[in-house]
Protein backbone atom coordinates (compact mmCIF):
# COMPACT_ATOMS: atom_id res chain seq x y z
CA UNK A 1 0.00 0.00 0.00
CA UNK A 2 2.82 2.32 0.63
CA UNK A 3 4.43 1.76 -2.56
CA UNK A 4 1.30 2.66 -4.65
CA UNK A 5 0.69 5.75 -2.42
CA UNK A 6 4.74 6.60 -3.27
CA UNK A 7 4.26 6.03 -6.64
CA UNK A 8 1.06 7.93 -6.79
CA UNK A 9 2.96 10.83 -5.36
CA UNK A 10 5.52 10.84 -7.40
CA UNK A 11 3.60 10.42 -10.77
CA UNK A 12 1.20 13.50 -9.42
CA UNK A 13 4.04 15.28 -8.94
CA UNK A 14 5.50 14.61 -12.44
CA UNK A 15 2.58 15.90 -13.83
CA UNK A 16 2.77 19.04 -12.37
CA UNK A 17 6.04 19.47 -13.27
CA UNK A 18 5.59 18.55 -16.71
CA UNK A 19 2.56 20.86 -16.53
CA UNK A 20 4.47 24.15 -15.93
CA UNK A 21 7.53 23.55 -17.98
CA UNK A 22 4.68 23.06 -20.92
CA UNK A 23 3.62 26.57 -20.18
CA UNK A 24 6.76 27.73 -18.92
CA UNK A 25 8.80 26.83 -22.73
CA UNK A 26 7.22 28.30 -25.20
CA UNK A 27 6.92 31.46 -23.49
CA UNK A 28 10.80 31.32 -22.96
CA UNK A 29 11.21 31.21 -27.04
CA UNK A 30 12.28 34.22 -28.29
CA UNK A 31 9.93 36.09 -30.84
CA UNK A 32 6.63 37.85 -30.67
CA UNK A 33 3.72 35.51 -31.37
CA UNK A 34 1.35 38.51 -32.54
CA UNK A 35 3.97 39.63 -35.13
CA UNK A 36 4.55 36.15 -36.00
CA UNK A 37 0.32 35.79 -36.50
CA UNK A 38 0.38 39.08 -38.55
CA UNK A 39 3.30 38.47 -40.76
CA UNK A 40 6.49 40.35 -40.95
CA UNK A 41 5.53 42.41 -44.72
CA UNK A 42 2.56 43.85 -43.01
CA UNK A 43 2.52 46.86 -41.27
CA UNK A 44 0.10 47.81 -38.01
CA UNK A 45 0.26 50.11 -35.34
CA UNK A 46 1.22 49.15 -32.09
CA UNK A 47 -2.37 49.97 -31.33
CA UNK A 48 -3.37 47.06 -32.78
CA UNK A 49 -0.69 44.54 -31.72
CA UNK A 50 -1.67 45.35 -28.39
CA UNK A 51 -5.73 44.71 -29.14
CA UNK A 52 -4.62 41.20 -30.66
CA UNK A 53 -2.56 40.64 -27.37
CA UNK A 54 -5.39 41.70 -24.81
CA UNK A 55 -7.68 39.42 -27.30
CA UNK A 56 -5.08 36.15 -26.91
CA UNK A 57 -4.72 37.12 -22.96
CA UNK A 58 -1.22 37.37 -23.71
CA UNK A 59 -0.89 40.71 -22.18
CA UNK A 60 -1.74 39.53 -18.88
CA UNK A 61 0.14 38.89 -16.25
CA UNK A 62 1.74 35.68 -16.03
CA UNK A 63 0.19 33.99 -13.19
CA UNK A 64 -3.07 34.99 -14.71
CA UNK A 65 -2.13 33.23 -18.04
CA UNK A 66 -1.32 29.87 -15.82
CA UNK A 67 -4.43 30.08 -13.95
CA UNK A 68 -6.35 30.36 -16.78
CA UNK A 69 -4.07 27.36 -18.44
CA UNK A 70 -4.33 25.56 -15.43
CA UNK A 71 -8.97 25.60 -16.11
CA UNK A 72 -8.70 25.07 -19.20
CA UNK A 73 -7.00 22.02 -18.63
CA UNK A 74 -9.50 20.82 -16.06
CA UNK A 75 -12.41 20.91 -18.44
CA UNK A 76 -9.86 19.02 -20.82
CA UNK A 77 -9.74 22.38 -22.76
CA UNK A 78 -6.18 22.84 -24.92
CA UNK A 79 -7.03 26.25 -26.22
CA UNK A 80 -7.38 27.08 -29.91
CA UNK A 81 -4.91 27.32 -32.38
CA UNK A 82 -3.35 30.97 -33.36
CA UNK A 83 -2.42 29.72 -36.73
CA UNK A 84 -5.06 26.87 -37.99
CA UNK A 85 -7.61 28.62 -36.14
CA UNK A 86 -9.52 25.19 -34.81
CA UNK A 87 -9.38 23.98 -31.34
CA UNK A 88 -5.99 22.70 -30.44
CA UNK A 89 -7.41 18.85 -29.19
CA UNK A 90 -9.31 18.45 -32.58
CA UNK A 91 -5.83 19.20 -33.93
CA UNK A 92 -3.55 17.13 -32.10
CA UNK A 93 -6.35 14.14 -32.52
CA UNK A 94 -6.10 14.59 -36.35
CA UNK A 95 -2.36 14.27 -36.25
CA UNK A 96 -1.47 12.38 -33.15
CA UNK A 97 -3.20 8.91 -34.78
CA UNK A 98 -0.47 8.58 -37.56
CA UNK A 99 2.46 9.59 -35.52
CA UNK A 100 1.62 6.76 -32.60
CA UNK A 101 0.99 4.50 -35.80
CA UNK A 102 4.47 5.04 -36.73
CA UNK A 103 6.07 5.46 -33.73
CA UNK A 104 3.98 2.37 -32.24
CA UNK A 105 4.56 0.10 -34.88
CA UNK A 106 8.42 1.23 -34.48
CA UNK A 107 8.62 0.78 -31.03
CA UNK A 108 7.49 -2.85 -31.21
CA UNK A 109 9.53 -4.23 -34.03
CA UNK A 110 12.79 -2.37 -32.68
CA UNK A 111 11.62 -4.36 -29.12
CA UNK A 112 11.05 -7.60 -30.45
CA UNK A 113 14.43 -7.64 -32.69
CA UNK A 114 16.43 -5.97 -30.81
CA UNK A 115 15.64 -8.23 -27.52
CA UNK A 116 16.21 -11.09 -29.61
CA UNK A 117 19.16 -10.94 -31.63
CA UNK A 118 20.61 -9.51 -28.15
CA UNK A 119 19.86 -12.52 -26.31
CA UNK A 120 21.45 -14.92 -28.74
CA UNK A 121 24.32 -12.59 -29.32
CA UNK A 122 24.45 -12.23 -25.82
CA UNK A 123 24.36 -16.11 -25.44
CA UNK A 124 27.12 -17.07 -27.45
CA UNK A 125 29.06 -13.97 -27.48
CA UNK A 126 32.44 -15.56 -29.33
CA UNK A 127 30.59 -16.69 -32.73
CA UNK A 128 31.72 -14.42 -35.43
CA UNK A 129 27.83 -13.66 -36.57
CA UNK A 130 27.52 -12.30 -32.77
CA UNK A 131 30.34 -9.62 -33.45
CA UNK A 132 29.28 -9.06 -37.16
CA UNK A 133 25.96 -7.66 -35.36
CA UNK A 134 26.96 -6.24 -32.26
CA UNK A 135 29.17 -4.28 -34.66
CA UNK A 136 26.33 -3.31 -37.15
CA UNK A 137 24.30 -2.46 -34.23
CA UNK A 138 26.85 -0.44 -32.16
CA UNK A 139 27.26 1.54 -35.19
CA UNK A 140 23.55 2.40 -36.11
CA UNK A 141 22.80 3.32 -31.87
CA UNK A 142 25.57 6.18 -32.61
CA UNK A 143 23.97 7.24 -35.83
CA UNK A 144 21.32 9.67 -34.97
CA UNK A 145 17.77 8.72 -36.84
CA UNK A 146 17.45 12.11 -38.85
CA UNK A 147 21.19 10.75 -40.42
CA UNK A 148 19.42 7.37 -41.07
CA UNK A 149 16.36 9.20 -42.78
CA UNK A 150 18.38 11.35 -45.01
CA UNK A 151 20.57 8.12 -46.13
CA UNK A 152 17.85 5.97 -46.82
CA UNK A 153 15.54 7.91 -48.34
CA UNK A 154 18.52 9.15 -51.02
CA UNK A 155 19.27 5.71 -51.47
CA UNK A 156 15.55 3.94 -51.86
CA UNK A 157 13.70 6.41 -52.75
CA UNK A 158 15.72 9.24 -54.89
CA UNK A 159 18.28 6.95 -56.69
CA UNK A 160 16.41 3.26 -56.48
CA UNK A 161 13.15 4.84 -56.47
CA UNK A 162 12.03 1.69 -54.49
CA UNK A 163 9.59 3.98 -52.20
CA UNK A 164 8.22 7.49 -52.09
CA UNK A 165 9.94 10.00 -50.94
CA UNK A 166 7.22 11.67 -48.74
CA UNK A 167 3.38 11.74 -47.51
CA UNK A 168 1.42 9.19 -46.16
CA UNK A 169 -0.59 7.93 -49.05
CA UNK A 170 -1.40 8.19 -52.85
CA UNK A 171 -4.92 7.07 -52.43
CA UNK A 172 -6.48 6.39 -48.62
CA UNK A 173 -5.72 2.70 -49.18
CA UNK A 174 -3.95 0.33 -46.43
CA UNK A 175 -1.28 -1.03 -49.42
CA UNK A 176 -0.29 2.71 -49.97
CA UNK A 177 -0.23 3.93 -46.84
CA UNK A 178 2.32 0.71 -45.85
CA UNK A 179 4.29 1.54 -48.62
CA UNK A 180 4.87 5.56 -47.82
CA UNK A 181 5.09 4.29 -44.41
CA UNK A 182 7.74 1.36 -44.88
CA UNK A 183 11.13 3.67 -44.97
CA UNK A 184 10.32 5.43 -41.67
CA UNK A 185 9.51 3.05 -39.78
CA UNK A 186 12.99 0.78 -40.87
CA UNK A 187 14.64 3.96 -39.79
CA UNK A 188 12.90 4.29 -36.44
CA UNK A 189 12.81 0.23 -35.74
CA UNK A 190 16.70 0.02 -36.51
CA UNK A 191 17.09 2.84 -34.65
CA UNK A 192 15.60 1.65 -31.66
CA UNK A 193 16.51 -1.90 -31.96
CA UNK A 194 20.32 -1.17 -31.28
CA UNK A 195 19.53 0.20 -28.21
CA UNK A 196 17.63 -2.61 -27.27
CA UNK A 197 19.75 -5.43 -28.42
CA UNK A 198 22.71 -3.39 -26.73
CA UNK A 199 21.08 -3.76 -23.54
CA UNK A 200 19.89 -7.28 -24.00
CA UNK A 201 23.25 -8.68 -25.20
CA UNK A 202 24.94 -7.08 -21.94
CA UNK A 203 22.14 -8.28 -19.83
CA UNK A 204 22.31 -11.57 -20.75
CA UNK A 205 26.06 -12.05 -20.48
CA UNK A 206 25.79 -11.23 -16.70
CA UNK A 207 22.60 -13.62 -16.32
CA UNK A 208 24.35 -16.76 -17.67
CA UNK A 209 27.13 -16.36 -15.13
CA UNK A 210 24.28 -16.50 -12.20
CA UNK A 211 23.88 -20.09 -10.25
CA UNK A 212 20.29 -20.41 -11.17
CA UNK A 213 21.77 -20.55 -14.81
CA UNK A 214 24.93 -22.74 -13.80
CA UNK A 215 22.28 -25.33 -11.95
CA UNK A 216 19.83 -25.01 -14.66
CA UNK A 217 22.45 -26.17 -17.00
CA UNK A 218 23.92 -28.69 -14.58
CA UNK A 219 20.62 -30.34 -14.13
CA UNK A 220 21.07 -31.47 -18.36
CA UNK A 221 19.01 -28.68 -19.78
CA UNK A 222 19.53 -27.98 -23.10
CA UNK A 223 21.21 -24.17 -23.94
CA UNK A 224 18.04 -23.10 -25.39
CA UNK A 225 16.23 -24.19 -22.80
CA UNK A 226 17.78 -22.22 -20.26
CA UNK A 227 18.35 -18.94 -22.63
CA UNK A 228 14.42 -18.70 -23.67
CA UNK A 229 13.00 -20.23 -19.97
CA UNK A 230 15.27 -18.93 -17.61
CA UNK A 231 17.59 -15.94 -18.62
CA UNK A 232 15.75 -14.19 -20.85
CA UNK A 233 12.79 -13.68 -18.17
CA UNK A 234 15.58 -11.96 -15.89
CA UNK A 235 17.59 -10.26 -18.77
CA UNK A 236 14.66 -8.07 -20.24
CA UNK A 237 13.54 -6.29 -17.07
CA UNK A 238 16.47 -3.37 -17.91
CA UNK A 239 14.71 -3.55 -21.81
CA UNK A 240 11.59 -2.68 -20.20
CA UNK A 241 13.00 0.79 -18.73
CA UNK A 242 14.35 1.13 -21.99
CA UNK A 243 11.11 0.69 -23.41
CA UNK A 244 9.69 2.77 -21.98
CA UNK A 245 12.22 5.76 -21.85
CA UNK A 246 12.08 4.89 -26.02
CA UNK A 247 8.96 5.80 -26.41
CA UNK A 248 9.24 9.39 -25.14
CA UNK A 249 12.90 9.43 -26.97
CA UNK A 250 11.33 8.00 -30.32
CA UNK A 251 8.84 11.06 -29.78
CA UNK A 252 11.47 13.45 -30.50
CA UNK A 253 13.65 11.51 -32.52
CA UNK A 254 10.36 11.29 -34.91
CA UNK A 255 9.98 14.67 -34.92
CA UNK A 256 12.79 15.40 -37.77
CA UNK A 257 12.21 12.09 -39.23
CA UNK A 258 8.54 12.97 -39.80
CA UNK A 259 10.24 16.27 -41.14
CA UNK A 260 12.16 14.78 -43.19
CA UNK A 261 9.75 12.47 -44.81
CA UNK A 262 7.27 15.16 -45.14
CA UNK A 263 4.77 12.90 -42.91
CA UNK A 264 1.69 14.80 -41.88
CA UNK A 265 1.98 14.18 -37.88
CA UNK A 266 2.82 15.64 -34.50
CA UNK A 267 6.72 16.31 -36.07
CA UNK A 268 6.14 18.53 -38.51
CA UNK A 269 3.12 19.96 -36.47
CA UNK A 270 5.39 20.93 -33.31
CA UNK A 271 8.17 22.37 -35.94
CA UNK A 272 5.15 24.66 -37.18
CA UNK A 273 3.83 25.48 -34.86
CA UNK A 274 7.63 26.61 -33.40
CA UNK A 275 8.14 28.63 -36.19
CA UNK A 276 4.82 30.34 -35.76
CA UNK A 277 4.88 31.12 -31.96
CA UNK A 278 2.02 29.51 -31.45
CA UNK A 279 1.56 28.87 -27.80
CA UNK A 280 -1.47 26.90 -27.07
CA UNK A 281 -0.61 24.21 -29.99
CA UNK A 282 2.70 23.82 -28.65
CA UNK A 283 1.59 23.57 -25.14
CA UNK A 284 -0.92 21.18 -26.29
CA UNK A 285 1.98 19.06 -28.20
CA UNK A 286 3.94 18.47 -25.59
CA UNK A 287 1.81 17.45 -22.91
CA UNK A 288 -0.11 14.94 -24.96
CA UNK A 289 3.93 13.68 -25.24
CA UNK A 290 5.26 14.24 -21.63
CA UNK A 291 1.76 12.36 -20.98
CA UNK A 292 2.34 9.30 -23.32
CA UNK A 293 6.18 8.75 -21.93
CA UNK A 294 4.45 9.05 -18.33
CA UNK A 295 1.77 6.28 -19.13
CA UNK A 296 4.62 4.15 -20.17
CA UNK A 297 6.76 4.71 -17.18
CA UNK A 298 3.62 3.80 -15.49
CA UNK A 299 3.25 0.63 -17.65
CA UNK A 300 6.98 -0.18 -17.55
CA UNK A 301 6.42 -0.12 -13.16
CA UNK A 302 3.47 -2.23 -13.79
CA UNK A 303 5.53 -5.07 -16.22
CA UNK A 304 8.13 -5.02 -13.75
CA UNK A 305 6.23 -6.32 -11.14
CA UNK A 306 4.64 -9.13 -12.98
CA UNK A 307 7.89 -10.07 -13.88
CA UNK A 308 10.21 -9.38 -10.65
CA UNK A 309 8.09 -10.37 -7.72
CA UNK A 310 10.86 -9.15 -5.58
CA UNK A 311 9.79 -5.57 -6.70
CA UNK A 312 6.26 -5.98 -5.41
CA UNK A 313 7.74 -6.94 -1.74
CA UNK A 314 7.69 -4.07 0.89
CA UNK A 315 10.89 -2.53 1.92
Amino acid sequence: MQGITRKVIRYSASFMLITIINFTLPRLMPGDPVKNLIGEDVYVSEDVMEELRTELGLNRPLHEQFTSFLLDLLHLDLGYSYHLHAPVAEILLDRMGWTLLFVGVSVLIGALLGSLLGALTGWKPERKMSRFTGFAFVMFSCTPPYFLALLSLYLFSFKLGLFPSKGFYDAPEIGSVMHHLFLPVCVMSVFSASRNFLVMRGSVIQEKKQLYALYARAKGLHNTGILFRHVIKNASLPVITLLALDFGFLFSGALFTEIIFSLNGMGTLIYDAIMGKDYPLLQGAFLVIALTALFANMLADLLYALIDPRVRRPV
